[in-house]
């Protein structure tokens, strides 16, 4: 007799891919680019995907990830007035 173990599906997920599974399309509207854009993060592995059967999502926690690796503060100089 086998015994049917039963573990919760959530925990075994890593951080980035738990939350709303967005797909292609929902990702490109939400970076404003074209759907050609996430696809090729996702076939140069350089964003968190979940495959659900043969359709790829990308959950919304990694999108916000990359979204915030991408994020460039401004450089602040003092600027001096030249005195005559």
């Amino acid at each position: 007799m086998t015994r049917k173990t039963t573990t919760e599906p959530t925990s075994a997920l890593p951080e980035l891919a738990r939350g709303r599974l967005l797909t292609v399309q929902e990702a490109a509207e939400r970076l404003n680019t074209t759907v050609r854009f996430p696809r090729r993060l996702i076939e140069e592995r350089r964003i968190t995907f979940v495959h659900v059967g043969r359709n790829v999502r990308i959950p919304e926690a990694a999108l916000e990830a990359f979204i915030a690796a991408g994020v460039v503060q401004p450089i602040t100089t003092t600027r001096r007035r030249k005195v005559a």
